[in-house]
């Protein structure tokens, strides 16, 4: 199968969830560091499970369940699984996990380990990831290029794409500008979010809520797009638009504290 086909364009993308899902990923020029004005308190973490619908180009394309669970004291996991069992990925028969165990000293989101698994009838990818806040250094092993699995070097706030999803929904507020550095998979990029000034409302089964739309773009007509929603602890929805079109969407079908 080609490297840039569909179906592993899709599967990048729904590795990393947020902010790595793209099949050609584009760094942001480094940002400022965060306006100390615009800080909000640190909301508590909740355990809590979130269903989604995936579509592909518009079309149904399978089902993604992330988790946050609490292992005790101030250790947390956050997990997420995607199964394609619809259109391409399913006929790609393609599986997605991954996993990211952190701690939250000072109100901080701080990866300490991370694991990625991507399955489908051509490739069975798996990767594994350290990070050493003693040594500053992060460094990979598995599934990743040679030139990727060198010691990275880490800088505070550094987080993995699963905990950039939750910092998005801690840090978004009427025209914020967020910044982050992401390090996973053996590279760091930054990256760079507007939250809009108004909210859209938006519908999850039953339910109505006004949520913010966070964007990032990469380049004319390619962006990420997230809505979040006060009170409901995983986006309502997220986009990847390509070329100005609807490539890859995340919509929140249900969600329950555990």
């Amino acid at each position: 199968m080609h490297p840039r086909s569909p179906a592993l364009r899709f599967a990048f993308f729904a590795a990393c969830l947020v902010t790595a899902w793209q099949a050609i990923a584009q760094a942001v020029p480094p940002p400022a560091q965060p306006e100390p004005a615009e800080a909000a308190p640190t909301p508590v973490l909740e355990p809590f499970v979130a269903t989604y619908e995936a579509y592909y180009q518009g079309k149904p394309a399978g089902n993604a369940s992330m988790q946050l669970v609490h292992e005790g004291d101030d250790r947390w996991r956050i997990d997420l699984s995607i199964l394609g069992d619809r259109g391409l990925a399913g006929m790609t028969r393609l599986k997605i996990e991954q996993s990211t165990a952190f701690d939250t000293p000072d109100g901080v989101y701080r990866p300490l380990s991370q694991a990625t698994v991507r399955k489908a009838l051509l490739f069975d990818q798996r990767a594994t990831g350290t990070y050493d806040w003693s040594k500053m250094q992060a460094q990979w092993d598995g599934s990743v290029k040679k030139d990727r699995r060198k010691p990275l070097e880490l800088k505070p706030g550094d987080m993995s794409a699963l905990l950039l999803n939750l910092a998005i929904m801690r840090d978004a507020r009427p025209g914020a500008t967020l910044h982050y550095r992401l390090v996973e998979l053996g590279r760091a990029r930054e990256h760079t979010y507007q939250v809009s000034t108004d909210p859209e409302t938006m519908a999850v089964g039953d339910m109505s809520y006004d949520a913010l739309r966070v964007a990032r773009s990469d380049k004319p007509g390619d962006e990420t797009v997230l809505w979040v929603a006060s009170g409901v602890p995983t986006p309502i929805r997220i986009l990847q638009r390509k070329d100005g079109e609807d490539e890859i969407d995340l919509r929140l079908v249900e969600y329950r504290g555990v």
